[in-house]
């Protein structure tokens, strides 16, 4: 049973929203459990600080924010500071700058977040787990949630396995490969206790708009251009938010320490097939009275930079070292979102006043003129 854990988040908040029903559902909260998120950036990420209240309605008892324009040292200490507070048995790094179009504008922040973040938490984490009592020591973990694009782009055919060898080929999934090698470095180095995960292509509840899914939706409902980069035909495999959560919990309380594991949907699907699928729900829950169809909408604009044609993952390892298997369809799982973002209007019109308009990413770092 956990007595007390710490998600250490800067952009992985759709996560937070299911992960108090996940866990209780799952038994692994008594009523004496204690969750305390640490966040980074949030109101950057969530536009208003009604975002954040959003999330902690969920039933999360600790929210702690901090400001990542800090140096890093004060980035140490701001952690160390949450950690010593709550002494959990469990950290879960979440964190990432996860949007490839956001690395090919700014690479720099995804190196100073991806990379010096996670060796941060790291230094922190090593620090504390040493300070434990030898019981304590043993029932303390640390898990890192990383992304199947470090594996690089696939053809036609194949998945992901956990010997795939790295090859990203974005600066998003670059600093993500280089996270993953450094827990794994602390775990062979230093003994850290240790579990990786690399996930899929998640959706659900609270994404934020820049990703696909909350995008076509929210310009779907608003009866705006559904932009579809090149000709739709780039395959990602799709994971329900509740499914990734439930897979964290498995792997911590059943996976075996210093081990990787990877978390598929078992959706492959290509950009296009997934934009018709939102456009058939919203106007099968919202009709129109002109009786148009938002397949109408949909525009193919100029490619992104280096765009993986295909991602797919195998979650054997998963499935039979732990008794974890993703529950939800696609079919389902995408219209619960879709029904999600028609009732909660309030949430992403904030964001769209606050931090994201819907417009275009990915063009590149803009050239300074001297």
């Amino acid at each position: 049973m956990i007595k007390s854990l710490i998600l250490l988040i800067i952009s992985g908040g759709i996560l937070i929203s299911c992960s108090k029903a996940t866990l209780e559902k799952e038994k692994l909260l008594s009523e004496e459990s204690k969750i305390s998120i640490m966040t980074f950036n949030t109101e950057w990420l969530l536009g208003s600080k009604e975002q954040v209240k959003a999330l902690t309605k969920k039933g999360v008892w600790g929210l702690e924010t901090k400001d990542t324009e800090a140096n890093i040292e004060r980035q140490h200490q701001a952690v160390a500071a949450v950690i010593k507070k709550h002494s959990p048995d469990i950290l879960i790094h979440l964190a990432a700058e996860s949007h490839v179009d956001r690395s090919i504008d700014n690479p720099a922040a995804f190196v100073e977040t991806n990379v010096m973040g996670t060796c941060t938490l790291l230094e922190v984490a090593l620090s504390y787990w040493r300070s434990l009592s030898s019981n304590s020591r043993d029932k303390f973990k640390f898990h890192h949630v990383s992304t199947d694009e470090v594996y690089g782009s696939l053809d036609s055919y194949g998945a992901f396995t956990e010997d795939t060898s790295y090859n990203p080929n974005s600066p998003y999934s670059a600093s993500k490969a280089s996270s993953d090698h450094f827990v794994r470095a602390w775990n062979t180095t230093y003994g850290l206790p240790i579990t990786i995960s690399n996930c899929s292509n998640n959706y659900g509840i609270y994404q934020f708009p820049e990703k696909l899914i909350p995008l076509m939706i929210i310009n779907g409902i608003l009866w705006k251009p559904l932009p579809i980069y090149g000709k739709g035909e780039n395959i990602r495999d799709w994971l329900y938010v509740d499914d990734h959560a439930r897979a964290i919990w498995s792997i911590i309380n059943q996976g075996t320490i210093g081990e990787t594991y990877n978390v598929g949907g078992g959706a492959e699907m290509s950009n296009l097939t997934v934009v018709n699928m939102i456009c058939d729900i919203l106007d099968d829950l919202l009709p129109d009275p002109k009786n148009r169809s938002r397949r109408e909408l949909i525009t193919f604009v100029k490619d992104r930079p280096g765009h993986d044609f295909r991602y797919a993952i195998d979650s054997t390892k998963i499935c039979g070292q732990t008794e974890w298997f993703p529950q939800e369809s696609f079919q389902t799982g995408l219209r619960k979102t879709v029904s999600w973002f028609i009732e909660n209007e309030k949430w992403w019109q904030l964001v769209q006043e606050g931090t994201y308009d819907g417009g275009r990413l990915g063009l590149g770092p803009k050239t300074k003129v001297n």
